[in-house]
């Protein structure tokens, strides 16, 4: 069976956002309208606390971008972003909600950070997406959502690292680029790794 894991699209990523990704509009539609072609669709929300560690405002005298160690691990600081509960963690409102059978909730824990929709960065904990995979004997995932480079990254990693057979659906994702590239070398290195590269209209209606 397949499903379809729409990663990430909140109001906090999207243009005018703290954290937006660049482009992030302009895939809204064509992820709701891909939601039809699947009998089941997840969506992950980043749901942090407002005093979440990655956030740079936490660090005093540290900006966003920044590289600090939290818990012996590398940790890159960011704005405040997808607050549990805001406005800005929300789902975009032109993904239809009725679409979409399970949210998974990520990021939720103030000193774990974790940009996978399946576990935090160390494994330490599990946001229960892939036991519901099992459960609704899942073996193929598409992707697509926010931001290639980091979120749609780790968790085709991981689905891959899984088991799962992984599609990810170039045309219905947008990089960050923090670096100019990042979203494209992110793409080539899921390749690499097994992961399929598609564009939406390789999908069977």
């Amino acid at each position: 069976m397949k499903a379809f894991l729409i990663v990430d699209m909140q109001n906090d990523f999207m243009p005018g956002g703290p954290l937006a990704v660049p482009g992030g509009d302009k895939i809204i539609f064509l992820i709701n309208s891909l939601t039809s072609r699947f009998s089941l669709v997840i969506a992950s929300q980043d749901w942090h606390p407002e005093d979440h560690m990655s956030f740079a405002c936490v660090h005093p005298g540290k900006k966003v971008a920044e590289v600090v160690k939290i818990q012996g691990e590398d940790q890159i600081l960011w704005p405040v972003h997808c607050v549990q509960n805001s406005e800005g963690a929300k789902i975009v409102s032109g993904i239809d909600p009725s679409k979409i059978d399970k949210v998974i909730l990520k990021g939720s824990d103030r000193w774990i950070d974790g940009y996978s929709a399946f576990f935090d960065h160390q494994r330490r904990k599990s946001t229960g997406l892939a036991d519901y995979l099992t459960e609704k004997k899942v073996d193929t995932l598409y992707l697509a959502g926010v931001a290639t480079d980091y979120c749609i990254f780790y968790s085709a990693l991981d689905a891959l690292d899984l088991g799962f057979n992984v599609f990810v659906i170039q045309d219905a994702c947008r990089g960050l680029d923090l670096k100019k590239g990042d979203g494209k070398r992110a793409l080539q290195l899921l390749k690499e790794k097994g992961a399929h590269l598609i564009t939406s209209d390789e999908i069977p209606n």
